[in-house]
């Protein structure tokens, strides 16, 4: 375990196959209502990180949970606020055009 650790600090982390993580998963993306609306990922649900707290019940029944934001820093902190509420399968996957790109190829 720490071997890979060290490995994934000089190497990268392991590839994630992004199709494979969303095929069964719950697609959140934690933006503002006005970004989402100017583009987002096609099947993808829209909960701004300000109504995160009050989805939480409709989440936790949601799992797997795939989050994403503009650049996955929102992401980071929703995921964070999931864990604490008992919401343990998360991914954040970062930025929404990048996982849209990467579903389109």
């Amino acid at each position: 375990m720490i071997f890979q650790a060290i490995k994934n600090l000089f190497t990268g982390s392991p590839k994630i196959d992004t199709k494979e993580l969303v095929k069964n998963a719950y697609l959140v993306d934690v933006r503002s209502a006005s970004e989402f609306a100017n583009g987002h990922v096609n099947g993808s649900v829209n909960i701004p990180m300000e109504l995160l707290s009050k989805n939480i019940k409709t989440l936790q029944a949601k799992q797997p949970i795939v989050i994403f934001c503009q650049s996955g820093m929102r992401a980071g902190m929703a995921k964070a606020i999931l864990n604490k509420n008992g919401i343990d399968q998360v991914t954040n996957v970062g930025g929404w055009q990048k996982l849209k790109r990467e579903l389109e190829s």
